[in-house]
C-alpha cells in the first residue's frame, strides 16, 4: 500500500464514521478518523497526502469552512463532501471553496471509491493542465443559450428560476441542463460546477 492511499475520513457521527472507515480499509485505503473537523487541522500540514472525506454538518466548524482552512494554510489535499442535504447552490458553493466532489445521501460505495481515486488523481499539475485545456475545449461547443443556463447554473439558481429568467419553461430548462453535461462529459452537478470553475 501506498501512502498516497490515505483517506482521512471527518464525520460527528460514530456509526457512519466507523461504516465508512470499515469499508474504505476493505477497499486497501489506509484510513485515518476524526470527530471533528478540528482535530483533523492539529495535524493537517503541507505534508499531508491522499484525500479528505467529511459530511458538511458538523458540530463545530462545517465541511466547507473546514476546505476554506486549509485553503488558508496552504494545504492542498483534495476535500470531498457528503451530504444529505445537497441543492445547487450548496454544490455551487462547495465548488468554489474548493470542494473536488460532493456526494449526496445515500450514496453507492463504487461512487465514492471512484471520487477518491479521481481526487488523489487530480493532483498532478500536468494533467490538470490537459484538464483545463479539454474544458474550455467542451465549453466552446455549447451554443449562446447553453452557456446562459450555464451561466445561472454557477450563480447556484434553480431550474424554475432559470426558466422565468430567460422565459422558457422549467422542461426547457432540464434539456438545456442535459445537454451541457452530456457536452463537457460532465457525470454529476459537482462535477459540472469544478470543469467550469477551473476553465474560468
Amino acid at each position: 500500500m501506498t501512502f498516497t492511499r490515505t483517506v482521512h475520513v471527518i464525520d460527528d457521527d460514530a456509526a457512519i464514521l466507523n461504516s465508512t472507515s470499515t469499508f474504505l480499509r476493505a477497499h486497501g485505503f489506509d484510513v485515518k478518523t476524526y470527530c471533528a473537523a478540528q482535530d483533523f487541522l492539529a495535524v493537517a500540514g503541507p505534508h499531508t497526502t491522499g484525500c479528505v472525506v467529511t459530511d458538511v454538518r458538523m458540530n463545530g466548524m462545517s465541511g466547507l469552512d473546514l476546505t476554506e482552512e486549509l485553503s488558508a494554510r496552504q494545504v492542498s489535499t483534495p476535500v470531498i463532501i457528503i451530504t444529505a442535504h445537497a441543492d445547487v447552490s450548496l454544490v455551487v458553493e462547495a465548488m468554489r471553496r474548493g470542494v473536488v466532489d460532493l456526494l449526496e445521501k445515500p450514496f453507492s460505495n463504487r461512487a465514492l471509491v471512484s471520487s477518491i481515486h479521481d481526487a488523489i488523481k487530480q493532483r498532478s499539475a500536468a494533467q490538470a493542465g490537459i484538464n483545463v485545456a479539454a474544458v474550455r475545449g467542451r465549453v466552446e461547443t455549447l451554443t449562446n443559450r447553453e452557456r446562459e443556463v450555464l451561466s445561472r447554473l454557477l450563480q447556484g439558481s434553480p431550474n424554475k428560476i432559470i426558466a422565468r429568467e430567460l422565459g422558457v419553461s422549467t422542461r426547457t430548462v432540464e434539456s438545456h441542463r442535459a445537454t451541457i453535461m452530456s457536452k463537457m462529459n460532465a457525470s454529476s452537478l459537482a462535477e459540472l460546477v469544478r470543469m467550469s470553475i477551473t476553465a474560468s
